[in-house]
Parts: structure tokens; C-alpha cells; sequence
């Protein structure tokens, strides 16, 4: 099936090429109200948090069922989106929040604390974030196996709290299309996890039984 354009990433035409698939993308849902499960998640951010200083790094480790991925966080790529991400996961926005859609040698993308929360994750899961968005950055870098990017819309500035990682450098192209979404980092180990993830899934773009972000930490290097 051609990925649909869920909530944050939104798909572009050439996407339904690289996806090898036929239907025709629909239009990006609009960001919906913060639940109560969101609201809920301690001192997380409320607005747009502090950019990442230049030259800073972070190491944010998810813990899954199906193992570990280390993701290097760099200022340096998206300061602002890179400082956001931090912030969140520092708060623990992404616990308990699932991986939500997969597209197989394309992408796994998660983040929607809204609606995504397990085991209350529900029907809207991929249209949620964490109640603002962020201002737009630059992609100055390449997408590519283990890319780590933030997902939006087609609108200005609406970036939140998804994120994808990139399974395949054959997504590049459609990535580069668009070229709006924000890297922030790369796997440095347990792309091994984020291939499970997407194999779990098999067929289901929004996968019936997702993986769950059980713990996420923020270390710095």
C-alpha cells in the first residue's frame, strides 16, 4: 500500500513512486487539541523549548521489547529541532508512546503522545504532538539509512514530537523532494531494532500491535 500522509510526515508524490504503490495521497490531518494523557507527563515543555547550543550532542537510548536504539542527537543539524527532541525525552514525553506507522525500506515513525500512549493509544494515533510546534530549520545534511528527522506536515512551522528514523537509503529521493524535515541525528547503534520494528509490522502501515518506546533516556556524551 502507498504510505498515506499521516500526521507530521507528510508524504509527497514522489513518496508513492519510491514506495512502488498506486493509490493516490490524501491530505495531512490537522493537529489535534493535547489529551489528558499528554498533559500529564510531568514538567514536559509547553512551547517551543530551548534550542540545543552549538556544538552540543546528546545520546537518547530507546528501550523497546525488541531491543535498544542509540540515536546521536547534534545541535549543529537543527538547534531548535534538536533541543525540542531533548527536552522531550528528558520530560519522558515518549514513554509508553508507540511506533505508530511503518513503511517497509522507508521509515518507522513515532512520537505522538497524544494518542499514541500505550495501552491507550487510539483511532487518531499519527495526527497528535505535544500541544505547539516549532519553528522551520534548514536540512543542510544528507537523508539516509539511520537518519533521524522529525516528521510535519505540509504546513509551515508544524513540527511537534514525531519523529521517524530512515530504514533505507533508497528513501532519500523522496525525502530530498520535500527536503523540510528537520534531521537531528543519526542511529548509532540498534538500527538491528529499528529493522525488527518495521518487520513486525509486516504488511500494516499503522501496525495493529506497535512497539512501544518503554524508556527513554537522554545521557550526554
Amino acid at each position: 500500500m502507498i504510505p498515506r500522509p499521516i500526521r507530521r510526515l507528510a508524504v509527497v508524490a514522489t513518496l508513492a513512486l519510491a514506495a512502488g504503490c498506486n493509490a493516490t495521497p490524501g491530505a495531512a490531518p490537522s493537529q489535534a487539541a493535547p489529551s489528558e494523557a499528554a498533559a500529564t507527563q510531568g514538567p514536559c515543555p509547553t512551547a517551543q523549548p530551548d534550542a540545543l547550543a552549538a556544538g552540543e550532542t546528546r545520546t537518547v537510548t530507546i528501550a523497546t521489547d525488541l531491543g535498544e536504539i542509540a540515536i546521536g542527537i547534534e545541535a549543529d543539524l537543527s538547534p531548535i529541532a534538536a533541543g525540542n527532541f531533548v527536552a522531550l525525552a528528558e520530560c519522558g514525553f515518549y514513554e509508553d508512546v508507540v511506533f505508530h506507522r511503518v513503511v517497509q525500506a522507508f521509515v518507522i515513525q513515532g512520537g505522538d503522545g497524544e494518542n499514541g500512549r500505550s495501552p491507550a493509544v487510539n483511532a487518531a494515533v499519527g495526527t497528535g504532538g505535544p500541544g505547539y510546534t516549532i519553528k522551520d530549520e534548514p536540512v543542510t545534511a544528507t537523508y539516509g539509512r539511520g537518519t533521524v528527522a522529525m516528521a510535519r506536515t505540509a504546513e509551515p512551522d508544524s513540527v511537534g514530537s514525531q519523529f521517524f528514523i530512515v530504514l533505507d537509503d533508497g528513501a532519500r529521493g523522496a525525502l530530498e523532494a520535500a527536503n523540510t524535515y528537520q534531521i537531528i541525528g543519526t542511529v548509532t547503534s540498534g538500527m538491528e531494532t529499528a529493522d525488527a520494528i518495521a518487520e513486525a509490522a509486516g504488511r500494516e502501515e499503522i501496525p495493529s500491535q506497535p512497539v512501544v518506546m518503554i524508556d527513554v533516556n537522554v545521557t550526554t556524551p
